[in-house]
């Protein structure tokens, strides 16, 4: 439900690319001239014409003093912005309709925010001549010269009429500004194809609007569209993660719906998957092979036999049936996408498998004690506290990944381990900023109990310390943490490893919102029970059915 607009002014609620433009260009070019530029004044108001029409956001007064008087290039681009920024306002009037749509914004108790960017005073008398300010429910103006920062009016609409960041829709001509900020928060976006920046394409998925419209006029289709809702029966979810955790959430889910995306890493680089990576120069397929299979609808004969591994000693030693199957699929068919696909159709899966990334990346740690080291099996196997993590090569996401995150109803980070399989994904920057412009309500598994070499004695807080240095907490709706105290024997287990429960400090209010569902979420163990191989016996492991429901219901 969208409970407050923001709107930008030039070129959305009234024509500033015309009269305005015209004047202020003619206003710069005259400064320009008087500060040393040996140009006419019609050369110059046709090189910024030139200037803006190839490029719309670049510096045009820099380019210009740049190419024409470098030595005075200080005076001429402060006296040009002074001209063209003039508190001069010539007659001007709001698009036809906009009066009468923010009236009905205020009938329906959506609230009317203006955020315009511009010198103060320039920006004040075009708000006092379209008398808009009566219309209006809050009206801020950021200086482009003084600041602060353009977003931070963003996040100040966000405590002021304390509403939530998926609840508040941003309107704008501008992509590389207010549409980009709304994004980048989490709030709908609108783009007006209106004015000079109507061509600009996007650079990135955080400059794609949510919805395009040609006049304010539509804006109320545009409200409806975005508030339609999904049938809960069939929510898109995205899955992210890797390991044994993905797979153990995937069986859950897909009790819920067919419309499930797991989205995978592909960084393993040690035992059967590491292997098959260095020899056979393919994408390691192991996390992706236990997805595949946690979905399938297949016989079970065939499911066991993809998680089949080879015993003994030759050199098939260690490898699952499945990654050699993957690794001749991806020979045959060129591509790893490819062979995914064709592995999908055969194992009859609900839903789809997709890695974060096609390309081939290592997983890399910055250590506390200042070593770097690379590889995802090193970092598993690292002999002090994880300080940062990285990629090497920067990779790109994978279209679709980014496209089912965009388009879910919910997404959820699997457990698993924090840095090895989570982390891995959130790295992809296509993916992060794809997480940071989605509407779904996401999830974050905590894990049951600490790992020694990954998190040693990480508390719940130093879960969420660690997520918020990769995607900040702002974006996350809700922490599922388990309640339940497990068998003791198994607890002592684990504690002779090093390893104990993950202990509950978390606080809503440290959170900034971010619902904490308490839930026993651990499997009840069945000594009799026949369990896959990426199971392993007799340890504490999240309970699919459990785990999806609680997710199902907290959705709803």
């Amino acid at each position: 439900m969208i409970k407050a607009v923001i709107f930008d002014l030039d070129d959305t609620l009234f024509d500033c690319s015309g009269l305005l433009v015209a004047n202020a260009r003619k206003r710069a070019a005259k400064a320009m001239i008087k500060a040393g530029i040996n140009l006419s004044e019609k050369e110059l108001i046709e090189e910024q014409k030139k200037l803006n029409e190839l490029n719309p956001t670049s510096n045009v007064f820099d380019i210009l003093s740049e190419k024409y008087a470098k030595e005075k290039k200080e005076l001429i681009v402060k006296m040009a912005l002074e001209a063209y920024n003039s508190d001069s306002v010539e007659e001007i009037h709001l698009f036809s309709g906009v009066k009468e749509m923010l009236e009905k914004l205020k009938e329906k108790g959506i609230k009317r925010i203006l955020i315009t960017s511009g010198i103060t005073k320039r920006q004040q008398n075009k708000i006092k001549a379209l008398n808009l300010e009566p219309l209006m429910d809050a009206v801020f103006i950021h200086d482009v010269e003084t600041g602060p920062e353009k977003e931070d009016f963003f996040l100040e609409v966000i405590e002021k009429f304390n509403v939530k960041p998926k609840e508040i829709l941003s309107v704008g001509d501008r992509i590389h500004s207010e549409i980009r900020i709304a994004n980048s928060l989490g709030m709908n976006s609108v783009r007006l194809l209106h004015g000079r920046f109507s061509k600009v394409k996007p650079k990135n998925v955080l400059e794609e609007p949510d919805y395009l419209i040609n006049s304010i006029s539509e804006l109320s289709e545009a409200i409806q569209v975005l508030e339609k809702k999904t049938n809960n029966s069939q929510l898109k979810i995205v899955a992210i993660g890797g390991g044994t955790g993905l797979p153990i959430l995937l069986n859950g889910l897909k009790k819920y719906t067919n419309r499930i995306t797991a989205i995978v890493t592909v960084m393993d680089s040690g035992r059967s998957s590491g292997k098959i990576r260095n020899d056979l120069g393919v994408l390691p397929p192991g996390d992706i092979r236990n997805c595949l299979v946690a979905l399938s609808d297949s016989e079970e004969l065939l499911k066991e036999l993809f998680q089949y591994r080879f015993q003994g000693k030759t050199e098939l030693n260690g490898h699952s049936f499945g990654n050699l199957f993957i690794a001749a699929l991806t020979k045959m068919q060129g591509s790893f996408e490819l062979a995914l696909k064709e592995a999908s159709k055969i194992l009859a899966i609900k839903g789809k498998v997709v890695p974060s990334t096609l390309d081939d990346v290592n997983l890399c740690a910055e250590l506390v004690n200042g070593k770097i080291i690379e590889g995802e099996f090193n970092v598993r196997k690292a002999d002090a506290r994880i300080k940062k993590m990285f990629l090497s090569p920067e990779p790109k996401a994978f279209p679709e990944a980014v496209n089912s995150i965009l388009e879910a109803d919910v997404v959820v980070f699997a457990p698993g381990s924090f840095y090895t399989s989570i982390t891995p994904n959130l790295l992809v920057k296509g993916i992060n900023d794809s997480l940071k412009k989605t509407k779904a309500k996401k999830f974050f598994v905590l894990n049951i109990v600490t790992q020694p070499d990954q998190t040693p004695n990480f508390k719940a807080s130093d879960y969420m310390n660690a997520l918020s240095e990769i995607l900040p907490l702002k974006f996350l709706d809700f922490v599922l943490l388990n309640s339940s105290v497990p068998n003791k024997r198994i607890l002592e287990l684990y504690e002779k490893e090093n390893s104990f429960l993950v202990k509950d400090d978390l606080s809503e209010k440290q959170l900034n919102g971010t619902k904490v569902i308490r839930a026993d979420l651990i499997e009840n163990i069945d000594s009799e029970k026949k369990r896959v191989l990426w199971e392993k016996v007799d340890l504490l492991r999240h309970d699919s059915e459990k785990l999806a429901e609680t997710i199902i219901n907290s959705a709803k």
